[in-house]
């Protein structure tokens, strides 16, 4: 069984100092992927970059203490691919890849447009280049079986049953029209698939929470965290769960288990 987790970190020195060291070693991920590092290489210890068993992998945003993605592995890739291709947002830390031989995991973090019309553009400016490099992903999986995972912090709740409180954040960022159905696009058109989804079809499923009023203690959350992945590998996804008894960030973990073996 291949477990692979995916968790926005909101700081890595945060989490580790929120008691993320003990809950990896009883985890047991094969994969985490890690998202808004908010830390450059130099400025993570080297038991953060290496915990327990793992190798961790880093790619960090140009600018000091603004997101970064990252990748804990157990078994050791042919390759890691910082990026994709992209400029504007690869100087943000936003992707990056493992490949295996049979399957290539990536963690993304996707901007926010939370803080203003500016941020909200760049969203959509994302979104254009990724979509894209998505279908390129699909159509190498079409023509060689290779799989594919995104673990990512989408920042979009996808549908209705996706946030606590849709009614009053259909012009928010996160819940737009054109968010959503980008998110739409990726799953019917490209033909990934949201495995979280495809195995719990429950109400109230959120793995995140702002951190205003009581909505964590009130459950008032979004589900931002997906794994979206190519079909052969999410007809063998066999288990879902979303980690909430301990927060080391705003977001909470999300694993899937997969009857799949790295070669």
């Amino acid at each position: 069984m291949l477990r692979i987790t995916s968790l926005n970190l909101n700081g890595i020195r945060s989490a580790y100092n929120k008691g993320l060291a003990n809950w990896l070693k009883t985890h047991q991920a094969d994969i985490l992927c890690l998202q808004e590092l908010k830390a450059h290489l130099a400025d993570i210890q080297e038991d953060f970059q290496h915990p327990h068993d793992y190798t961790g992998h880093f790619y960090a945003a140009e600018k000091k203490g603004y997101s970064g993605v990252g990748l804990y592995l157990k078994d050791k890739p042919k390759r890691v691919i910082q990026g994709m291709g992209c400029e504007e947002f690869d100087l943000e830390g936003r992707v990056i890849r493992a490949d295996w031989s049979n399957i290539s995991v990536i963690s993304a973090y996707l901007p926010s447009g939370s803080s203003g019309p500016e941020r909200q553009e760049a969203k959509f400016r994302f979104l254009d280049q990724f979509g894209p490099w998505m279908q390129g992903l699909m159509d190498d999986h079409k023509k060689t079986k290779r799989e594919y995972v995104i673990c990512a912090d989408w920042n979009i709740a996808h549908k209705e049953i996706d946030l606590k409180n849709w009614k009053s954040n259909q012009k928010n960022s996160g819940f737009t029209p054109e968010e959503r159905a980008w998110v739409t696009q990726v799953i019917d058109e490209i033909g990934f698939v949201d495995v979280f989804r495809q195995l719990d079809q429950r109400a109230e499923q959120y793995t995140w929470w702002s951190n205003r009023g009581q909505a964590w203690a009130k459950n008032v959350g979004w589900r931002l965290d997906y794994q979206m992945v190519t079909p052969g590998l999410a007809a063998r996804a066999r288990a879902a769960s979303i980690y909430k008894d301990e927060r080391f960030s705003d977001h909470a973990p999300l694993t899937i288990d997969y009857d799949f073996a790295l070669k």
